[in-house]
């Protein structure tokens, strides 16, 4: 028999308003490899609010009992044209307990099991996943295991692709996030020179208490002259930046380039073909990425998604990152969250105004059962 349970949904119409909403919803029993997960925890990352809120005007949404309806401006509306009218389930990561599994060996195997799991709709007190995604928790409670997914795969995804490219140091912007924190301690952990860039002086602070040898302030007179000699100590040519817009990639493209020519032995009007990389893995900021013809010509920049670089990787590959992160859950991997919040509780407009905010070490835990 199907099971029933309460899930968030989100839908955008095509008139421009976006509702957000608890609902009853019915969940099937699991077949073949899927199992049945009971959610215990869940976080609200980055990557789930695109989806969940968008750049939808919360502050004057109007709010109900397990509601939220606000309007979505332009071009946000219309660029979300293929979205229009679906009602949509959220979240993208969680853990809880397997409660009925498919006949196969595998999901037979995690029967009973408290699991870290990424069926896609987490925000939910019931999920339906894949038993070969679901991560066996053991002795971990869900909520230290909620976060095992997102971050610190996609942590662990930048020093096996700067491995992979040959690099041995790596830029990280907004460096001082959860995901960043977990970066600094892989980066020691493997010998890869870290170079990160924050916007405030208590963010340096967090990074330094954990180590952090290469830590810039881009809001500081001299951001520009500290990320060079950075750059020129550690040879990081290579970076990934979660904000998109603005001109953060512009500015660590200039550094590198200027770092690069600076070793040069003979002027070249085209500049230095010192190879270098940014790659782009958010939108904290939606703006415009700003790029000036500053930085010779050896540059790439391009986009970075996790599932698309574990396809790449392959399966060998993230086997090894997934025990990696089960060993560290609650060492180099641990998520700290400053507010747990039912399903409810996410659709009240103090919540929403706060968690959207994306602030640093402000994260939010949905507990779907209170």
């Amino acid at each position: 028999m199907p099971t029933t349970g309460k899930q968030l949904f989100t839908t955008l119409s095509a008139d421009g308003k976006l509702t957000v909403e608890v609902a009853e919803s019915q969940f099937p029993d699991p077949t073949g490899n899927q199992v049945l997960v009971k959610m215990e925890a869940a976080p609200i990352n980055p990557s789930d609010l695109a989806l969940l809120l968008g750049q939808a005007d919360v502050e004057n949404g109007e709010y109900s009992a397990g509601k939220l309806v606000a309007t979505m401006p332009e071009p946000f509306h219309s660029a979300m044209k293929g979205r229009h009218d679906q009602r949509l389930p959220v979240g993208n990561e969680g853990a809880g307990t397997v409660v009925a599994a498919g006949d196969s060996e595998m999901a037979q195997a995690l029967m009973g099991q408290r699991v870290a799991c990424v069926p896609g709709h987490a925000y939910s007190q019931y999920a339906i996943a894949d038993a070969a995604m679901c991560l066996p928790l053991g002795e971990v409670s869900s909520e230290d295991g909620a976060s095992a997914f997102v971050n610190p795969m996609t942590a662990l995804g930048f020093v096996e692709n700067a491995k992979m490219d040959g690099q041995k140091a790596i830029i990280h912007a907004a460096a001082a996030s959860n995901l960043g924190q977990m970066l600094v301690k892989i980066c020691q952990e493997d010998g890869i020179e870290l170079v990160n860039i924050v916007r405030k002086a208590e963010q340096e602070q967090i990074l330094r208490d954990l180590g952090a040898k290469w830590v810039v302030n881009s809001s500081a007179p001299d951001f520009m002259a500290k990320l060079m000699e950075a750059i020129d100590a550690t040879d990081a040519y290579y970076g990934f930046d979660p904000i998109g817009g603005g001109t953060t990639v512009d500015s660590c493209f200039k550094a590198m380039e200027r770092v690069a020519v600076g070793k040069m032995k003979d002027y070249n009007r085209y500049g230095s073909n010192q190879p270098k990389r940014m790659f782009i893995y958010g939108r904290l900021d939606t703006g415009p990425t700003i790029l000036t013809p500053s930085y010779g010509f050896g540059w790439t920049l391009s986009g970075w998604l996790l599932t698309p670089f574990l396809a790449q990787a392959g399966m060998e590959t993230m086997q090894r990152m997934r025990s990696r992160v089960r060993e560290g859950l609650t060492s180099t991997f641990a998520s700290h969250y400053k507010k747990k919040v039912t399903l409810e509780q996410m659709l009240e407009k103090d919540a929403a105004c706060d968690y959207r905010l994306m602030k640093t070490g402000e994260k939010y835990l949905v507990t779907p059962w209170g």
